[in-house]
């Protein structure tokens, strides 16, 4: 404000005569030049105000629309930088006071206004906040870099009582600034002697009785609220401009990590920083070796390799620090399974990768392989949780399966994923022809990233029929993968992989859109309404955006939410029981169907169909395909219908091939059943036309339960 020739003033005075005189006085002194604009009320102060240019600002308490305090807080609200005067009655000192202690820089009385007691306030205020101005910018300024430097700053006064503690002196002691500021110094700052472990003198008190810059003890140990760190630092007396001392200062550093830094060096290049175990550099050297001395101690040599099956759920649902914990608990059962002479490694992730430097033969291998199923399959107790992970292990043994460390690892990673593909929790050794499978999986893999972008994926659907009415009363989209080389791929190939590697995300976004897509263009044709159902992966319901783009999908295409079914595994609901049930509570709301798949094949937990809402229970085709024989799926079958009649739940038979079997459903009153006696999955014309033809094409049940479709084949 001091680059021009003018200083603006605004003049909030609801008086005419009052307003009229202060211009006059202001007029009368050359000393200060001032522009003025007169506003009669706070309203329009306030409009002034807020269109900026004003330098300062001469403002009466006694307003019609503003009065006392209030005409001050709300021109500070308005104006916050601009200096401010207030003029007040002879009577009101009091207010004019309260004024300045709400943020006025100064108070002028009307009855003894005097055009040079005027201009000299107006000047002293700006001055003022020009001065407070620069002292709070370098207040901020000394902060900032105070806040920016590696080393802890406390400073006290001169009773030792705590007035600022800078970001890293927070994080030391472990306590905030707001906690720590009016304590005591010695209740902030404990340090004992790292040999003796007695307390060592209050610094602050050295300081003032040295009255010079005084270093803390050697062994000096900080006790913060999180831990004791060793410390080294100097304290400082502050002193007044009469050169009295007025308080302290003291700067210190962690030296834990200078004094243990080598140590800390030469082991973290050879070992995993989470769990101690040694990393792949030292893994490599130790297998190496074993190769070299296998001969001459005539020994075999095996490599393991682990990874955990269900670690990625509990990672993401708990967290990364219980993940870390869940790691560690494994590591040690594992070093718990071998010999000191083995190695257990930590690869990264949930990877292990063991040496058995000393094997008699490869039998040994499996021994210890079995002894390390068992010991990660037991329940993990982390911070109050019961964790279960299993594990599948890949073998790999020299000289047969590789010649050096990376070839046996490769091929022991290689045997790991055909143990996954065998149903997890199993071991098992490499053989030449996984490495066939494994390219021709990294083949697959690579297709499918660019399958949806080359419109390689379409969707056939299974026609579902009511066993009352003998009509079609909804579809199952079902997706296959047509490669330009490779033709048709099943999705018992691809839909693995694409859990394995993420793409499932992807493509089960492209299926929800294509068969909402579809449905809403069925019933644009005019062709009889059907439910859509979409299967549902695990992957897709941990997504934290899945119900969003759910509901994206649903507006974009038109689809009637009431028309739309989910098919969730059992296991998927209890894997990912939290975040499953707010979602179906608000697809619920949404009017979406949900239906669990292959009922009977999972957790099969009878609570969780109360704790969700569910619509549907669909009975896997492997006890439908056993019921016209004595034994217990037919049991199961009659069991789980009962169940779903008493829960008012509505039950799909799958993967129906024989007319007996669709009577026996008949006759215990299952509501729907799909499967090939009906129809396989066709293309999108196909099923119009099923849809458009009706029953009389070969789809209705009769009155009587006499079937008189014709079979389709096997399989659903």
């Amino acid at each position: 404000m001091g680059d021009r020739s003018a200083t603006r003033l605004l003049l909030v005075e609801d008086n005419p005569g009052d307003a009229r005189l202060l211009q006059e006085m202001l007029r009368e002194s050359g000393s200060l030049q001032i522009t003025v604009t007169h506003v009669h009320s706070m309203h329009e102060a306030e409009e002034s105000l807020r269109n900026g240019g004003t330098d300062i600002i001469l403002l009466d308490l006694g307003l019609p629309d503003a009065h006392g305090l209030e005409a001050v807080r709300r021109t500070h609200d308005a104006a916050p930088r601009a200096p401010l005067v207030v003029l007040t009655g002879l009577d009101d000192e009091t207010l004019a006071d309260q004024a300045v202690q709400e943020g006025a820089e100064d108070y002028l009385m009307k009855g003894e206004l005097e055009p040079r007691g005027l201009v000299r306030a107006l000047r002293y205020a700006i001055e003022r906040k020009v001065m407070q101005e620069a002292l709070f910018v370098e207040k901020e300024r000394a902060e900032v870099t105070l806040n920016s430097i590696g080393d802890a700053v406390i400073s006290s006064d001169i009773a030792g009582t705590i007035t600022f503690l800078n970001a890293m002196a927070e994080t030391m002691t472990g306590w905030n600034r707001q906690d720590a500021v009016g304590r005591r110094m010695t209740d902030v700052f404990r340090s004992v002697d790292a040999m003796t472990r007695e307390a060592t003198r209050n610094p602050m008190t050295a300081a003032r009785e040295y009255n010079r810059t005084v270093h803390l003890p050697a062994n000096c140990i900080l006790i913060g609220l999180d831990g004791e760190i060793p410390i080294e630092g100097s304290i400082s007396p502050i002193y007044d401009r009469e050169g009295r001392p007025t308080g302290a200062v003291i700067v210190f550093r962690d030296v834990s990590l200078a004094r243990a830094m080598a140590e800390e060096m030469t082991h973290s290049v050879e070992h995993d920083f989470l769990t101690g175990l040694p990393n792949r550099i030292l893994l490599n050297d130790r297998i190496s070796q074993a190769i070299a001395q296998a001969p001459r101690h005539q020994k075999q040599v095996a490599v393991l390799f682990l990874d955990l099956d269900g670690f990625k759920h509990i990672n993401d649902s708990l967290g990364h620090p219980i993940g870390d914990k869940l790691l560690q608990s494994v590591a040690t059962r594992l070093v718990d399974c071998v010999r000191d002479s083995d190695t257990v490694s930590r690869q990264g992730g949930d990877e292990f990768v063991v040496l058995l430097s000393e094997a008699e033969q490869w039998q040994d291998a499996a021994m210890v392989a079995r002894r390390m199923l068992e010991a990660v399959a037991e329940a993990h107790l982390i911070e109050l949780h019961d964790l279960h992970v299993t594990t599948s292990i890949g073998v790999s043994v020299f000289p047969d399966d590789g010649g050096d460390a990376e070839t046996l690892i490769k091929n022991a990673d290689t045997a790991m994923y055909q143990a996954k593909a065998n149903g997890r929790q199993s071991f098992q050794f490499f053989k030449p022809a996984m490495n066939v499978r494994a390219v021709e999986r990294q083949s697959i893999e690579e297709n499918l990233r660019r399958a949806i972008e080359r419109q390689e994926f379409v969707l056939h659907y299974q026609p579902k029929i009511n066993l009352r009415t003998g009509l079609i009363t909804g579809a199952e989209a079902l997706i296959r993968w047509i490669h330009p080389t490779r033709g048709l791929v099943p999705p018992a190939q691809f839909i693995p992989i694409a859990e394995d590697c993420g793409l499932i995300r992807p493509i089960g976004g492209w299926v929800l859109r294509e068969a909402c897509r579809q449905a809403k263009a069925w019933v644009d044709a005019g062709l009889p309404a059907a439910s859509m159902a979409v299967n549902v992966s695990a992957m897709e319901l941990r997504d934290e955006s899945y119900l969003a783009s759910l509901l994206a999908v649903l507006d974009e295409t038109g689809m009637d939410p009431v028309m739309l079914e989910l098919e969730l595994t059992e296991s998927v609901l209890m894997t990912q029981a939290e975040s499953a049930a707010t979602i179906l509570l608000t697809l619920q709301e949404q009017g979406v169907q949900v239906a669990i798949d292959d009922f009977g094949t999972g957790f099969s937990s009878l609570s969780y169909l109360r704790k969700f809402p569910i619509d549907a229970l669909k009975i896997d085709q492997s006890f439908v395909s056993q019921v016209t024989s004595a034994g217990d799926e037919t049991s199961i079958v009659v069991a789980v219908i009962s169940m779903a009649r008493s829960l008012q739940l509505r039950v799909v038979g799958e993967g129906v091939e024989t007319v007996d079997q669709l009577r026996f459903l008949q006759a215990q009153d299952c509501d729907e059943v799909q499967g090939y006696y009906f129809s396989r999955p066709v293309p999108p014309g196909e099923f119009a036309e099923l849809l458009r033809a009706g029953i009389d094409r070969g789809l209705r049940v009769g009155k009587l339960g006499r079937a008189v479709a014709s079979s389709g084949g096997t399989g659903s």
